[in-house]
């Protein structure tokens, strides 16, 4: 039973990294193209939190492909470069 819970609960961290990359790029593309201050403001707490979800379940990560956390992590660079360009 313990085991179902383990398997389960790493989907979901994977899905939840998913779903905080995704927010993440969707605000920095919407705030730099307003470039709205609150907007800035919010995409780059974004950024922060997925980064921050993105490091929980790589710690947790239990014989998941290390390469879907590389590619989280570059779409993550990506935006927070985007946003930085913005910021200037």
């Amino acid at each position: 039973m313990e085991r179902d819970i383990d398997i389960h609960t790493g989907y979901n961290d994977i899905k939840q990294v998913e779903m905080f990359v995704e927010t993440a790029e969707k605000m920095v593309g919407q705030a730099t193209m307003s470039l709205d201050k609150e907007m800035l403001e919010g995409a780059k707490q974004a950024v922060e939190n997925a980064y921050a979800q993105l490091s929980r379940a790589r710690a947790q990560a239990t014989g998941v492909d290390e390469e879907f956390f590389k590619q989280c992590e570059q779409k993550l660079e990506r935006a927070e470069h985007q946003l930085n360009e913005a910021l200037r």
